[in-house]
């Protein structure tokens, strides 16, 4: 069997230890009564532990298998000598084999350990269609998060002239929400035969996503300073104000020029929380992507640039297909994917990105 590289045990040393940590918090009576923290520490925990128990036997495996090695050595009793020598090829392969399964399962363990995204879905090109486009891909992941038990809050939405949706953005929060929606970020097309198309031609409309990680605020401290905050009337579609109080939140981040704008809820204070939790998650996203940039080229392809610009998938009404442009395989039903049942296309996009991120180990 082949060593590991030290790069390699220095990693799953620490995932350890860290695991050995978020065992001792929840078991602290002090952490039990902050209902949040347990959330975010069960979701690093659920993340960690088939890891964690896999390189504990990888460990064994490996120790029975020196003793093995040390008894042909000493070469002392013929029998036990004999035994060793029959057993360490097995002992080999099982240490082979879990040290495999321990290397696909550590590219992706961080992306299983962030249990909260902020999600944006906009209508884009093709009009009222567009609009009702996003509508359909609105109901479509909620169908997916009722499927996972994930939770959904909605933290913002802009309904469309002639129904469905100009913009939505929501929070999701449950075991795996960012390795299984984190693949969605960039543009869904959909040919389809419109509502109000009296001439039976297809039309092609497209919906925008993007999907980040929302970071804990230990992880991200932007200063009240670096903030202008201004506090509106909300507003209408054509820019009228709806309401003569003064409830909707407007933040700009200094630094980077991100703004943010919150009006869903009556509450000032409500808009204020959640323009904030948009904001970090936005200016945490801007960090991240600036130092993917100088560590390397984009993390692969089929994650791609996240960019709102990006085609990532093509919905077909007429031969009832969705084609994802990043997998090299057939088609998926389109009826299953709008009903919710994305597990089928979720997992081959995660396998693919697995692959290749080894590939780049």
């Amino acid at each position: 069997m082949a060593a590991p590289s030290p790069n390699l045990l220095a990693k799953l040393d620490a995932m350890a230890a860290e695991f050995d940590q978020i065992e001792h918090k929840l078991n602290d009576p002090d952490v039990l009564t902050d209902h949040q923290q347990v959330r975010s520490l069960s979701v690093k925990r659920a993340a960690l532990v088939g890891l964690v128990e896999r390189y504990q036997r990888y460990r064994a495996t490996t120790r029975q298998a020196a003793e093995h090695r040390q008894i042909v050595a000493e070469n002392a009793d013929a029998e036990l000598v004999d035994l060793a020598r029959q057993e360490l090829p097995q002992l080999d392969r099982d240490g082979a084999a879990l040290l495999d399964e321990i290397a696909a399962e550590l590219v992706t363990a961080a992306d299983r350990s962030i249990g909260s995204v902020i999600f944006e879905l906009r209508a884009g090109t093709g009009g009222a269609e567009a609009a009702l486009w996003a509508g359909d891909l609105l109901e479509m992941y909620q169908r997916f998060a009722t499927r996972k038990g994930w939770e959904v809050t909605l933290m913002d939405l802009t309904p469309g002239d002639a129904g469905g949706i100009r913009n939505a953005i929501l929070n999701i929060q449950g075991a795996g929400v960012w390795q299984q929606l984190g693949y969605e970020s960039g543009v869904h097309c959909v040919k389809r035969v419109p509502a109000t198309e009296t001439q039976g031609r297809i039309h092609t409309s497209t919906a925008t996503v993007a999907v980040l990680p929302e970071p804990e605020k230990a992880q991200i401290d932007i200063p009240d300073s670096d903030v202008k905050m201004d506090i509106t009337t909300a507003q209408g579609p054509g820019g009228q104000n709806v309401n003569k109080v003064a409830t909707a939140v407007h933040l700009i981040h200094i630094p980077t020029g991100i703004e943010v704008r919150m009006q869903e809820s009556k509450s000032q204070q409500q808009n204020r929380t959640r323009a904030w939790q948009l904001l970090r998650a936005r200016v945490y996203d801007h960090h991240q992507k600036q130092l993917d940039a100088q560590r390397s080229q984009a993390r692969s392809r089929m994650i791609g640039s996240g960019e709102r610009s990006e085609r990532i998938r093509t919905y077909r009404y007429k031969e009832s297909i969705v084609v994802d442009h990043r997998l090299e395989q057939q088609p998926f039903p389109l009826q299953g994917l709008l009903d919710g049942a994305m597990e089928p296309l979720v997992h081959a996009l995660i396998e693919q990105d697995r692959a290749e991120r080894l590939a780049a180990l």
